[in-house]
């Protein structure tokens, strides 16, 4: 059965570029030998002998929808409103619901906010929180990130607390 295999092997290796025809080569002579290849077909045992090749030539493809690479900041953005545009939902602030939300902002070198970058990383359990939290980070301003002193676009986490007014002690402690 070896040599019937062989024949198709080698058929097919004559189609393919120089340096995978020598890849073929060492397989098929491989193959003919170990038993345990007569059922991978040749296209296979191609694609995982190219994986361990660092000079064959060919190129990793790169994911149109991945992120730029990400320089890990030194020190991350710093929030510079100098009153949050966060708005407290009115209907949860007179229930006395309390929460915090967790967004996961992108952040430009300029200390804006990427507009479609932000997610929220942890809800508060309460979806007008989150939505509230949401629809007020466009607004907030940031001090960029920076890596070596100098301004970069980076990601990061943002908390925003909803906490309802605290009736203060009538004599305070010092």
């Amino acid at each position: 059965m070896t040599p019937r295999i062989a024949v198709v092997i080698s058929s097919e290796v004559r189609n393919l570029p120089i340096r995978l025809r020598e890849a073929a080569g060492k397989i098929l002579r491989f193959a003919q030998n170990d038993k345990a290849f007569l059922g991978i077909p040749l296209t296979g045992l191609l694609l995982l002998s190219a994986c361990d090749r660092k000079n064959d030539g060919t190129m990793r493809l790169v994911d149109r929808n991945a992120p730029p690479p990400v320089t890990p900041a030194e020190e991350p953005p710093v929030a510079i409103n100098a009153v949050s545009p966060v708005r407290y939902p009115p209907a949860l602030l007179e229930q006395g619901i309390e929460g915090q939300v967790l967004l996961r902002l992108y952040v430009d070198s300029a200390g804006h906010v990427i507009p479609d970058s932000t997610r929220i990383a942890e809800s508060s359990g309460y979806p007008a929180l989150d939505s509230a939290a949401l629809v007020g980070s466009p607004e907030l301003r940031f001090s960029p990130a920076l890596h070596q002193g100098r301004p970069i676009a980076a990601p990061f986490i943002q908390p925003v607390q909803f906490r309802g007014p605290r009736a203060r002690p009538k004599n305070p402690t010092p």
